[in-house]
């Protein structure tokens, strides 16, 4: 491992401890050159996971483009990085419970919008209206027309 200060490969491991559920191993390093302190987390690695766009071309899998669209959603929203964080981990550890190395984005999609709806209704929304691509009022007010069902049954218990 290379300091990311120095550069050099010499380091020793002052702390391994599990994180995130045990899936990955978190390792406090000091670097022998320069005496500077880093983290580095060490994962299984699997097979690469492939996702298949509308177009049909095959990308890897990256989880950061998730956490990126959530944080699109969220902005501006009362929702801690923490809870983005673990939104994108359930997700990628849905995605890696299927039996299949390759996912269709929309199956993505959908998970990403099954999290934001239980989350947030507003970056709900925001995601969805790019999501879908609503070419009309008519297909927008179709996708809020639950959530609003649902606003007017709690309102009445």
């Amino acid at each position: 491992m290379r300091c990311p200060y120095c550069r050099n490969d010499d380091d020793k491991v002052v702390d391994s401890r599990a994180a995130e559920d045990s899936s990955v191993i978190r390792r406090r390093r000091e670097c022998l050159e320069c005496s500077r302190r880093y983290t580095t987390y060490e994962r299984v690695e699997d097979l690469p996971l492939r996702v298949i766009k509308k177009d049909g071309s095959r990308v890897p899998f990256d989880r950061n483009k998730i956490l990126s669209g959530l944080h699109k959603a969220c902005e501006k929203r009362p929702i801690s990085a923490e809870v983005l964080e673990g939104a994108v981990r359930s997700i990628e550890d849905e995605i890696n419970e299927r039996a299949d190395k390759e996912i269709l984005s929309s199956v993505i999609g959908e998970l990403v919008m099954q999290r934001l709806r239980d989350m947030d209704q507003v970056a709900y929304v925001r995601f969805a209206s790019v999501y879908r691509d609503f070419k009309d009022v008519g297909q927008f007010l179709e996708e809020l027309r639950p959530m609003l069902e649902k606003g007017d049954s709690d309102a009445r218990d």
